[in-house]
């Protein structure tokens, strides 16, 4: 009931109007299509998104070499599988196939093979954790996801409450004050947002924070669920010949770890997500010793979800969670023993969207498979709301059950 009998992929667009993928499988009892989303703020170790002559000749590989491959194959095979798509490309960074068909892939297969056991797929990830992650919404930002905003990249609020439908409502709730704020304080000025649905402003980077952070404490006290400010920093972004370069300042290394202790200091954030360039291990221990047991500091650009890379950072305390992006490493096995090598070493887990972002709501069920401590998956927009809302369907059916 679970063999694979049909396999398809198509060009579809992302949230961002760019050309992505969407893989069909098929077996004799069930059918999973997913599709494929892609970063804008990429680490360098991540996998390709697709090869070098594009999404054309990654979807000639895909019906030249892995459809007549995996047709006849068990989906519940799923390590076996991803172990194929590898060989088939036969690159470390699926430089052939291009990363992203071979993660649309490796996530039909399984949700195939959960529908095809008539289960879930968050509950053939992992069976039921019993915990819906608590929602991180970007609520104002800029980087390279909003040109025009600030320079740090995400300004994000996570709400702590027991409930999925309340923080994610409440997350929500942020967002929409944090736009009333910035159109009080720029009555004159257009206010746009981002390509994850953050509000984009001409506002230096300590205002954006006072701002998101003044407007979880309001609808923190409305609401009576804790809410906490969040960054993401990007700092790779920001780094260039040895410094991070702001608009008002130019930063070393040390300085730079000192301006992130005075911002976890000053404005509690919950979340610290990318504070210094992907090669700097030693700076993030660093980071980690010094304000660690008051925030989480997150690996992203520098694990790529690649447990070759995050078993470094843990040899010298490097961070102390790990994001986590499928597309970034390329298979669903992959990912599932980045995220057994962070928990066995006390790794908080956050799953994590993409700037151009699909539809497609794997990373939800992936999210509460694993148990993560949270998803990264936006407060607004579509494509944002499509995890969102499958966080509240999978709340209700937990509850049921």
């Amino acid at each position: 009931m679970s063999t694979i009998t049909d396999a398809e992929v198509r060009r579809i667009l992302d949230s961002r109007g760019n050309t992505t993928v969407e893989v069909d499988v098929c077996t004799m009892r069930g059918f999973a299509s997913v599709g494929a989303p892609s970063g804008a703020s990429t680490g360098k170790h991540e996998v390709m998104a697709f090869p070098r002559g594009g999404v054309e000749d990654a979807i000639s590989f895909f019906r030249e070499k892995v459809v007549p491959e995996i047709i006849g194959m068990n989906a519940l095979k799923q390590e076996y599988i991803d172990a194929l798509l590898h060989t088939l490309d036969g690159t470390k960074k699926f430089s052939r196939m291009g990363g992203n068909v071979a993660v649309a892939t490796s996530l039909a297969v399984a949700r195939a093979a959960a529908d095809s056991l008539g289960i879930p797929f968050y509950f053939y990830i992992g069976g039921m954790m019993g915990k819906i992650p608590y929602p991180l919404g970007n609520v104002l930002g800029g980087g390279k996801h909003a040109i025009g905003g600030t320079d740090i990249q995400e300004f994000l609020a996570i709400s702590l409450g027991n409930s999925a439908v309340e923080n994610i409502f409440a997350n929500a709730s942020v967002h929409r004050r944090v736009g009333e704020k910035l159109k009080r304080k720029l009555p004159n000025t257009a206010i746009g947002k981002g390509d994850e649905g953050a509000w984009v402003a001409p506002v230096d980077n300590t205002t954006a924070l006072d701002i998101v952070t003044t407007a979880c404490e309001e609808i923190s006290q409305e609401t009576g669920i804790p809410i906490k400010p969040a960054l993401d920093v990007a700092a790779s972004t920001l780094y260039k010949r040895g410094k991070y370069h702001y608009r008002d300042r130019k930063l070393n290394t040390g300085e730079q770890i000192d301006f992130m202790v005075s911002l976890v200091r000053d404005y509690g954030l919950h979340i610290l997500e990318d504070p210094l360039h992907e090669e700097d291990f030693e700076g993030h221990a660093e980071l980690t010793k010094k304000v660690g047991d008051k925030c989480l500091i997150v690996g992203d650009d520098l694990f790529v979800t690649n447990r070759n890379r995050l078993e470094k950072g843990i040899e010298i305390k490097a961070a102390n969670a790990i994001l986590i992006k499928p597309n970034q490493i390329g298979t669903l096995t992959d990912t599932l023993l980045t995220v057994k090598i962070a928990r066995s070493a006390g790794y908080e887990i956050v799953v994590s969207h993409r700037s151009g972002e699909t539809v497609d709501d794997s990373i939800a069920h992936l999210a509460v498979g694993i148990g993560a401590y949270a998803i990264k998956t936006g407060a607004v927009g579509g494509e944002r709301i499509a995890k969102l809302n499958e966080l509240i369907r999978i709340e209700e059916i937990m509850m049921e059950g």
